[in-house]
């Protein structure tokens, strides 16, 4: 009974990401480890008798045991990369924000030349786009 609710749970896994992914609601670089793992899931769903083989290859004398530690490297892994991709992010939106800072300071710099100029020679030109309340 435990071998088909695993064999279930890892169908139900396979199905999310694919559907997940085929509307574009997660990335493919996201979706393959999601996909590598419920390959694993199936795959020791298929054959529980493999996890007791590699428990006894590496000396671990509860199966189980084994498969919980690969859980917490496999979420420690997860968590890792996430926190990777969240300082990229950062990162970016960080310079973004300067550089929209730096051609706002350009642009209201730009503003006030051309109004003195203006003020120089006559009336002031037509402006052609609507002004921004910021």
């Amino acid at each position: 009974m435990s071998v088909l609710a695993a064999f279930i749970l890892s169908l139900f896994i396979l199905f999310i990401v694919f559907d997940m992914l085929r509307r574009k609601k997660i990335r493919e670089k996201y979706a393959a480890l999601w996909l590598l793992v419920g390959l694993a899931m199936l795959v020791l769903a298929v054959f529980p008798r493999l996890l007791e083989f590699v428990a006894e290859i590496l000396n671990v004398q509860v199966p189980s045991n084994l498969l919980f530690a690969m859980s917490i490297v496999l979420a420690l892994g997860v968590c890792l990369h996430l926190s990777w991709e969240i300082s990229v992010v950062e990162d970016e939106t960080r310079v973004l924000a300067e550089e929209s800072a730096i051609l706002r300071a350009q642009l209201t710099a730009l503003e006030s030349r051309l109004d003195s100029l203006a003020g120089d020679t006559g009336p002031a030109p037509v402006r052609t786009e609507a002004p921004t309340d910021e």
